[in-house]
């Protein structure tokens, strides 16, 4: 027979392990009494927030989003105020908007349609059932390849674009957003697209059911126009120092137009020029879409100071003028290049770089990229556009009966350029290239007078008329605010630098 063993005793007594229960009680009644620093903190924290008044709150500026569109404090700046980006900032931008193509094209790539919570969602509201889809166009995309994105099919395309102004659908760019409105049965009930800040098209279903057709709408808004001002100094040439100052390429390019009937902005140029401009911006619900007309300018060049304000006459007519009334048109512009560099001057003794010969150069070699646009420098008649021995391709314009002018060692003629045909001052008549004797790609500028070659930089050129009498007093009512306030500006920029 196996005995059973007898039990082990307790390891501590009975009494022992009431009173530690009743010390391990009292220890959980204390916590919860008494909550730790850490969590009165945030029970305090929490109390503040819920007393907060909705007055509190609304005094508060919400923090804008990282990826916004850019905007800097949301202060509204002055009409004047000056616009001058550094190249930081421009390098930032363009990094931006690098990041932003390349995410484009990832959802275009892909069969599905872009987020909506990315884009502005459109002004109507979908109706019941219907779905809405966004489609960014990627290279190689065209309608059809969209269309089949958002599972129409190519029936859709034909009896879409059977409206002919629907054509302009299929012009596509590329990053371009097309937005479809698909009704509950998969068709499509509208499409449309933004082509700019200020035009929209659309196209709405006619009606329901099968074969009804689309209706075509394109929807403009009208920008207003404001005055704006900016100031830049050359540190190494005018295109840098302009869109330094916030000016686009267009009104580089006018600003040059402007004064190169006293400046010849190849070689006048020095370090330290500046120039003010009061121009237009053109804005839409409160922001820039783009720039107008620049209104007046100064230009500062080797100490000697330019001014320029726009008229427009009574009959419409519109042209720049000094501050004083003096035509700032000439009959001749300097230069027949925009922004080249002078490569060889006026010479009666100069060394051929081919002839390697003692010859006269009997013009001014003007410098720049193959390709580059050449302009009448005044308005008259081609003489003759052909090839001719040494000058290579080669265009001679008869100004009237005393002046004539000569392009040489062009690449090409510009359309329309032909012996007898007219032309106009600036206009384009042919493109730099190294045709004949030359060395690299240059023009070279010939200016006769009376059948005598003249050194075209220092030939004192005619002036065009000045205001007219009648129109004095009207033009003088314009032209001075428009002085006086760039005046204003240029000392309220110069005081908040100090």
């Amino acid at each position: 027979m196996i005995e059973t063993p007898p039990k082990a005793p307790p390891l501590y007594p009975k009494s022992h392990l009431l009173a530690a229960s009743g010390i391990a009680a009292l220890l959980s009644l204390a916590l919860l009494v008494f909550p730790s620093s850490e969590v009165e903190a945030k029970k305090t924290n929490s109390m503040a927030i819920d007393l907060e008044t909705p007055a509190d709150q609304l005094k508060k500026e919400p923090k804008a989003p990282e990826a916004d569109s850019g905007d800097t404090d949301g202060t509204t700046p002055s009409p004047f105020a000056q616009i001058e980006q550094n190249t930081d900032d421009q390098d930032t931008a363009q990094g931006d908007s690098d990041t932003d193509a390349a995410d484009d094209q990832a959802d275009a790539d892909t069969d599905q349609p872009v987020k909506t919570a990315a884009v502005k969602e459109p002004a109507t509201p979908a109706a019941p059932g219907s779905t809405h889809r966004q489609v960014v166009v990627a290279k190689g995309d065209t309608l059809s390849t969209l269309f089949q994105k958002v599972g129409l099919p190519a029936a859709t395309v034909a009896e879409v674009m059977a409206d002919k102004q629907a054509a302009q659908f299929s012009k596509l760019q590329h990053g371009q957003l097309l937005e479809f409105e698909l009704g509950p049965d998969g068709q499509l009930q509208s499409l449309h697209t933004k082509l700019s800040d200020l035009e929209t098209i659309r196209l709405s279903r006619a009606g329901t059911g099968t074969g009804t057709g689309y209706t075509f709408e394109r929807e403009t808004n009208k920008p207003t126009l404001r005055e704006a001002y900016a100031h830049g100094v050359i540190t190494s040439n005018l295109s840098v120092a302009a869109q330094r100052a916030g000016l686009s390429h267009k009104q580089v390019t006018d600003l040059a137009g402007i004064f190169g009937y006293d400046i010849d902005f190849a070689q006048d140029i020095r370090h330290g020029d500046q120039f003010d401009v009061i121009y237009e911006q053109r804005m839409l619900k409160g922001k820039v879409i783009g720039t107008g007309n620049i209104l007046s300018a100064r230009f500062v060049s080797r100490g000697k100071t330019y001014t320029a304000v726009r008229y427009t006459s009574k009959q419409g007519n519109t042209n720049y003028y000094t501050a004083e009334g003096d035509s700032m048109r000439k009959a001749f512009v300097r230069s027949p290049v925009d922004f080249a560099r002078i490569s060889s001057r006026f010479s009666g003794g100069r060394k051929h770089p081919i002839l390697n010969k003692i010859r006269a150069h009997q013009g001014v070699d003007y410098a720049a990229p193959r390709g580059t646009p050449i302009k009448a420098t005044g308005d008259g008649k081609i003489f003759m556009a052909g090839r001719k021995g040494g000058y290579g391709n080669v265009v001679i314009i008869q100004h009237g009966k005393t002046y004539r002018t000569l392009y040489g060692h062009m690449q090409g003629f510009a359309k329309g350029i032909r012996a007898g045909a007219p032309v106009r001052q600036g206009q384009v008549i042919g493109y730099i290239g190294t045709t004949g004797l030359s060395t690299g790609p240059h023009v070279h500028y010939e200016f006769q007078v009376n059948g005598v070659h003249v050194d075209p930089l220092g030939q004192k050129l005619p002036m065009a008329d000045p205001i007219a009498k009648a129109e004095r007093a009207r033009f003088m009512a314009q032209s001075q605010p428009l002085m006086a306030r760039m005046e204003q500006e240029k000392s309220t920029m110069l005081a908040s630098k100090r």
